[in-house]
């Protein structure tokens, strides 16, 4: 037997899937019934069965090369139909956050989802310094103990929170996640491409796919599950409200962050934003909640954080902004610190370690499945 053909599994790769709630991995029993009632998957990639091989077998390096793990958009109908209740879309979340940690160069993706002490742990830090910040002397010149007397009896947010200060902060923020993003999405590609003898005009080719799905993420529509419009609008709702919410705090925040009560027109953006955060991460929270679909009836802690925080994120917004608008000065003052105490924290985490990479991962694995797809047939024809 040639080298090329030895199989050597790594155990330790198994344990990996299962520390990430892949406990059900020894169940498969390859009758391949999930990629059969898939409408999503092909030939090519046959996921989830192909995945799930590997993952059974132990073939760690085969797996990190395979854009199938995020080719499927969890709809719950592999699950559903599992005769061996193997729960084949949950393994394939399992090995998708097993993939998350692996891109991850900090280490902290890793710690996360393996521990809910790691993961509470570090959003609690996080919270514990905005709130720090914001009540003990500084010299930057916020806080409750920096208030001016007038500041007291009416809204006065650059007393307690100067706009340039923040501004920088956000800046510096998105700056430092963007950058931890793209590089754990750099060492994905650099994984899923390695070893690969494909032209350069292949990759050009497929780029203004891999914009469209980044941007709208439509390939879940093409799912066969009866609520997969809906799902898809949905999260494209949520997109939206996040993306628009996002560009208020780091581009536009010296007008959306008013000195005092009066209205702006970014007010209205961030109704507009709040609304669609709001009822998208209610209807998330209530479908895991009730287990209404096959894609709910497991949940990990990563997928309850993710909606949890958004939501209470908005919420907060909205109390402040009330209580601004409203002259309440230490209400407001307060929900500021409490507002931030959330979406700080949340942002660190879900943006370049958590759930809310995966808006950026899948796009990647479906533009090089596509490369790959694309080459190989060219081969084929010639």
């Amino acid at each position: 037997m040639s080298e090329r053909s030895l199989i050597q599994p790594d155990p330790e790769f198994i344990r990996n899937i299962k520390d990430n709630g892949g406990n059900t991995i020894k169940l498969c029993m390859q009758c391949a019934t999930c990629s059969v009632v898939c409408s999503l998957s092909n030939q090519e990639f046959g996921f989830p069965r192909k995945q799930l091989l590997m993952a059974q077998w132990g073939l760690k390096d085969r797996l990190v090369k395979d854009p199938g793990p995020w080719l499927c958009f969890y709809c719950g109908e592999c699950s559903k139909r599992c005769p061996r209740q193997a729960n084949p879309g949950e393994m394939l979340m399992s090995i998708r956050r097993y993939l998350t940690s692996l891109y991850d160069f900090t280490g902290l993706s890793k710690l996360m989802y393996k521990s809910a002490f790691w993961e509470f742990g570090i959003l609690g830090i996080l919270a514990a310094v905005i709130i720090l910040l914001f009540t003990i002397p500084n010299n930057f010149g916020f806080g409750l103990l920096n208030n001016s007397p007038a500041a007291l009896s009416t809204v006065m947010l650059e007393k307690f929170a100067p706009i340039d200060v923040i501004d920088w902060g956000d800046r510096i923020m998105a700056v430092t996640l963007a950058l931890l993003l793209l590089t754990n999405a750099a060492r994905m590609f650099i994984g899923l491409t390695r070893d690969e003898k494909i032209p350069f005009r292949f990759y050009l080719s497929q780029i203004p796919d891999f914009i469209v799905q980044g941007l709208t993420q439509k390939r879940w529509k093409e799912c066969n599950e009866t609520e997969a419009t809906t799902n898809w609008i949905r999260h494209l709702l949520l997109v939206i409200g996040y993306g628009t919410m996002f560009t208020l705090v780091v581009v536009f925040l010296p007008w959306f962050q008013i000195k005092d009560t009066t209205l702006h027109w970014t007010s209205f953006l961030g109704y507009y934003a709040t609304a669609f955060l709001l009822f998208s991460t209610a209807w998330m929270i209530y479908d895991r909640i009730t287990k209404r679909t096959g894609m709910h009836e497991f949940s990990h802690l990563s997928d309850w954080l993710f909606p949890i925080l958004l939501f209470l994120s908005a919420l907060s917004g909205i109390l402040l902004h009330v209580f601004r608008v409203s002259d309440m000065p230490m209400p407001t003052y307060y929900f500021y610190m409490i507002h931030l105490a959330i979406v700080v924290p949340m942002l660190i985490v879900e943006v370049p370690f958590g759930k809310w990479s995966h808006l950026l991962y899948r796009p990647v694995a479906l533009y090089v499945a596509a490369v790959k797809s694309k080459a190989a047939k060219e081969m084929i024809v010639n």
